[in-house]
């Protein structure tokens, strides 16, 4: 009986202890919650946690989304991420609250920064663009366990509390886009763990902190946008830095020796002077380069432009002189160079010369020994090559030796002239009347006058010449598209285009052909939109569906007041773009590497039409189904151009006005439509179903891995690398921007795509050896 008491008591005060213990768990989650309910009180309530409302269970289980998220481990909060809607910049801010843009003036950061101080246990911590103002309080230490630190695009100024030196279990420091204006601190090297620095788009000023050059684990290092100046160190020690990052500062000295682990380097937009080292023709694993807006000058090394893994270079706008090595090899990678607004002389060599459309060069603004025909002008300062003094002693005696001779003639022609003048004058009064003169007719191709083309206002230098050399657009008869159509049975109807309708057809002995067939009005200028034509004909480019001719026909009918006109394009057989996507079955879906190779495709061909002719062709009516895949799945863009045939028809029914004229809009509509088709080739093809409402409600879901489990495609999830999906999601966030100032440019887009498509090859690559 004595035993089975103490059996009793024993298993009493083990339930009690079970039960104390539960008790004190729910009050320290009560009491996290209670802080979380405070944060959200402080911070005006933002939408993103309108789902904290009115809830009552564990805040540990509420579903994360692309603007909140909590992790909780041991009924403690270890993550905590919230992301506001507030503006990233705003013109002017002078330390004080702004009505819908910051936190109410009633907002304190100190009680703030106290009341999340009290998650003692925070790893992660990321609060952005909630419109948080005021000088960051130094009490921001106590949060000590910190691994992952993110305040971006708020309204803190002042200094960078000095106390952050002492939260020693970061390796994550990302302040961008606010307002801090003191000197840049130089106690980073306290942060022995640190392994990525970002304070971009601030107003730091001093030097550059040297302080990171102690810390061994440093992999990435962005400080642009800020106004620091004076000496870059040597960074060579750095052994596991990835990522440099000081591009718009006024930086000026000599630039210093890098890591051999460095993968990229921005320092554009600096004061850097002197040569660029050899060594940068070592860095292996060097994917971009950019160190445009310089003052750099010498002959950049041979060896930078072969190395194995370089994509991205921009040496522009410095003073780089002398010549290119003839013989100069690029890396088979190489996507991107810009050499333009230098002093380079001599010839460009010819791998930066091809025409392939793998690499795009800019080497316009030097002194190049160029054909003519190139588009990219070169100018002819003083640093161009002179003639020697035994040329130039030559040269002064041809000149004069010219010279007399043309006095010369001139003196015999006006004696001639003289006389004949007096014989014709005598003949005219002998006739008794006045010949008229015959109108000269203007021979130039297709009704495009000699002076548009010596202007060169709407073609490049290329097609000007290839005017004079390469047939005009061909004028096919009604009676070839006819018969080509079965008279246009509707058998070969393929539907209606952008305008117009679509047929297909077979011309005798010779290929399939596409025909556009549209009505115009008799009004309309034949002879200005043969020109237009004849300018799409001279338009080629892998990418784009060739113009290969045209028909204007009346129809025989005087009193009908249009007039047909027909445009006859090569024929892509295997589909458009948007019934691939549509396209569910495992074995014909696209993989996210082909979509990525399609959509890098199109990016080319549109930058071509940006870029290649002057002053561009814009309004490409890009959409999915406008962009054709060939039996090889290599993709080209139909419909572009047709704003010239528009703005013909347009220009007669403004009586006259003159056509609308392609602005810097017009090449940002571009970007904003090709960005709808990057969230098509993410989501699917419910984006066009739905349209732009449903990227604005969807967009949020882009910020994190859950988000985008709910909207991306599963074909992308399933064959995607997460880097190289972030690329392309970050890309088209931009590319549909509301602001049309904010939206970057083909070149841009271009990149990122090229960029994200190599991640992907890497990574597919990887798992395939893996799987071996």
């Amino acid at each position: 009986m004595l035993q089975t008491g103490s059996m009793r008591h024993f298993h009493l005060l083990l339930v009690l202890s079970w039960f104390l213990s539960i008790q004190s768990s729910y009050e320290l989650q009560a009491a996290q919650t209670q802080v979380l309910l405070q944060l959200r009180k402080y911070l005006e309530n933002p939408k993103s946690l309108e789902v904290w409302e009115n809830y009552y269970g564990d805040f540990c289980n509420i579903s994360p989304s692309a603007r909140m998220s909590i992790k909780c481990e041991d009924n403690s909060v270890r993550e905590l991420k919230i992301m506001g809607d507030k503006p990233v910049k705003v013109k002017e801010f002078n330390g004080f609250a702004i009505p819908n843009q910051t936190l109410s003036e009633s907002f304190s950061i100190d009680s703030f920064v106290t009341t999340l101080a009290r998650l003692t246990s925070l790893r992660f911590l990321s609060l952005v663009s909630l419109g948080l103002w005021g000088p960051l309080p130094d009490k921001i230490h106590r949060l000590s366990s910190l691994e992952v630190l993110d305040l971006s695009s708020n309204f803190l100024y002042g200094t960078i509390p000095p106390k952050i030196s002492t939260m020693v279990k970061l390796h994550t420091l990302t302040i961008n886009a606010n307002y801090f204006n003191s000197t840049m601190p130089n106690w980073f090297d306290s942060l022995s763990n640190l392994q990525a620095l970002s304070l971009n788009s601030n107003r730091l000023k001093g030097s550059f902190p040297t302080s990171l050059c102690k810390i061994k684990m440093l992999t990435d290092i962005s400080l642009s946008h800020n106004d620091l100046s004076g000496k870059l160190p040597d960074l060579s020690t750095l052994t596991g830095l990835h990522v440099l990052n000081l591009g718009d500062n006024h930086l000026d000295s000599e630039l210093p020796l890098m890591p051999k682990s460095v993968v990229t380097v921005l320092l554009g937009k600096n004061s850097f002077s002197g040569k660029i080292p050899e060594q940068f023709g070592e860095l292996v694993q060097l994917q971009h380069l950019d160190l445009s807006s310089n003052h750099l000058s010498g002959i950049p090394p041979s060896p930078l432009f072969s190395l194995p893994n370089i994509r991205f270079m921009n040496l522009a706008s410095n003073t780089l002189g002398g010549s290119l090595p003839n013989k100069l090899t690029c890396g088979s990678k190489l996507g991107y160079v810009d050499i333009s607004s230098n002093k380079l002389i001599g010839g460009l060599p010819s791998c930066l010369a091809s025409t392939s459309d793998r690499r795009v060069v800019k080497y316009g603004g030097n002194c190049l020994a160029v054909d003519s025909q190139e588009s990219q002008h070169q100018t002819r300062g003083s640093y161009c090559k002179q003639p020697t003094v035994k040329k130039f002693q030559a040269l002064k005696i041809v000149v004069a030796v010219a010279t007399v001779t043309g006095l010369v003639l001139i003196l015999v022609l006006f004696v001639f002239g003289v006389l004949f003048c007096r014989k014709r004058c005598h003949l005219r009064q002998t006739s008794g009347h006045h010949a008229l003169p015959k109108r000269v007719r203007d021979n130039s191709a297709a009704g495009v006058s000699s002076e548009l083309l010596a202007s060169a206002r709407f073609i490049s230098q290329a097609v000007k010449r290839g005017a004079q050399a390469n047939p005009v657009c061909r004028v096919f008869s009604i009676e070839e598209l006819k018969e080509a159509t079965k008279d246009f049975h509707v058998s070969t109807y393929m539907g209606e285009g952008s305008i117009g309708k679509l047929y297909k057809g077979k011309l005798e002995n010779g290929p399939y052909v596409a025909i556009r067939s549209l009505a115009i009005s008799k009004k309309c200028s034949t002879q200005n939109l043969k020109g237009r034509l004849d300018l799409l004909s001279k338009l080629h480019h892998p990418n784009l569906v060739s113009l290969l001719g045209h028909c204007i026909d009346g129809g025989g009918q005087d009193h009908s007041s249009t007039v047909k006109l027909y445009l006859v394009y090569e024929y892509i057989p295997n589909g458009n773009y948007r019934a691939h996507l549509s396209e569910f079955s495992p074995e014909k879906a696209l993989k996210w590497s082909d979509r990525l190779a399609i959509l890098t495709g199109v990016a080319k061909a549109v930058h071509f039409l940006h870029t290649g002719v002057i002053p561009g062709c814009f309004r490409n009516q890009l959409k999915t189904n406008n962009i054709l895949l060939d039996e090889h799945h290599i993709p080209k863009l139909s419909d572009y151009g047709m704003s010239l045939i528009r703005e013909e028809i347009e220009k007669l029914e403004a009586n006259g006005e003159s056509p609308i004229s392609c602005q810097k809009t017009s090449m940002e509509d571009d970007v904003y439509n090709f960005g709808f088709i990057l969230f098509e080739s993410l989501v699917g093809t419910i984006a066009s179903e739905k349209g732009e409402e449903y990227f604005l409600t969807e967009k949020a879901s882009f910020g994190s891995q859950d988000g985008r489990r709910k909207i991306v495609d599963p074909i992308v999830l399933t064959t995607c690398s997460q880097e190289s999906l972030s690329i392309a999601v970050s890309i088209t966030t931009k590319c549909i921007s509301p602001e049309p100032s904010c939206r970057p440019s083909f070149e841009d887009v271009l990149w990122n795509l090229q960029y994200a498509a190599q991640v992907q090859a890497t990574a597919d690559a990887d798992q395939k050896s893996d799987s071996t």
